[in-house]
């Protein structure tokens, strides 16, 4: 695909979760808004990985560590036929598999996460295993800024330097804000990058909502070689939407009617942009 498609694809993901996030009455809206460009270069650009090969041994793994952002998880599986669109429509329903935390219950989900700071941990677990077996497959996860208040981020990135993992890729959603406001109010991650490098991953910064930066990165890995990859994507929390871009109560706030109107209307009108 060429990137004008994948910015137009950014933007029909954006439409689909918002949508069933309305449907449902419940999800986190911010964050999924965020980091969606980045599933859709991992998932239309970098991963090897279809519905077809998802229990081949061989394919690459994707661990979503900020669980609570599923929504933006399940549009795009869906769009890569992992399953039927219209089932999301059960999203946070009785009984439903589309709960609001990854659940490996549905297809295309390679682990149970959402607990803050265990995936990471799994994903190094997952790295080594690969290194042990000699294995190509390649692992990502995505962190949120959020959750690196856990020490368990910081262990496993010691033991991934130490085993020198670099078929392990560790993308965090830098976008300042986790549910009770920012993240360096509540408590303080500056200087990040320094902090990450000094634990052993080779660094690199990115615009998370850049399409063509973000191929362009991910493309390169490893980074170095014997040394975990490690990226920090600067991103907007809510980014699409105007009135719920770097606001902290749509961490995991619902449209009113009114609202999901307005936010339809500025997406469309973005589609309408992007195509002319």
């Amino acid at each position: 695909m060429i990137d004008r498609e994948l910015y137009l694809k950014s933007i029909q993901y954006r439409i689909k979760l918002l949508k069933y996030i309305k449907m449902a009455g419940a999800g986190h809206t911010g964050g999924s808004l965020s980091c969606v460009d980045i599933l859709n270069v991992l998932y239309n650009r970098i991963l090897n990985v279809t519905p077809e090969t998802f229990n081949d041994p061989g394919r690459d793994r994707y661990i979503q560590s900020k669980g609570h952002s599923v929504e933006a998880l399940y549009v795009v599986l869906a769009d890569h036929g992992f399953f039927p669109e219209e089932e999301l429509e059960t999203f946070y329903g009785y009984r439903s598999i589309y709960t609001g935390h990854p659940t490996r219950k549905v297809k295309g989900i390679e682990q149970n996460t959402g607990g803050l700071g265990h995936g990471l941990a799994f994903s190094v677990g997952v790295a080594l295993a690969g290194r042990l077996d000699h294995a190509a497959y390649r692992v990502f996860t995505l962190l949120g800024d959020g959750e690196l208040a856990e020490g368990s981020n910081w262990e496993s990135l010691m033991a991934a330097a130490h085993y020198q993992l670099d078929n392990l890729c560790v993308i965090v959603d830098r976008n300042t804000l986790q549910l009770t406001g920012k993240t360096e109010d509540m408590c303080g991650l500056e200087p990040l990058a320094q902090k990450l490098e000094a634990f052993g991953g080779e660094l690199r910064l990115v615009d998370g909502h850049n399409i063509t930066a973000l191929t362009e990165m991910l493309c390169k890995l490893p980074f170095t070689t014997g040394k975990p990859s490690v990226v920090i994507a600067r991103t907007i929390k809510g980014k699409g939407i105007s009135f719920m871009e770097n606001n902290p109560k749509w961490h995991h706030g619902v449209p009113n009617d009114r609202q999901y109107e307005q936010a339809q209307q500025e997406l469309e009108a973005r589609l309408a942009e992007i195509k002319s």
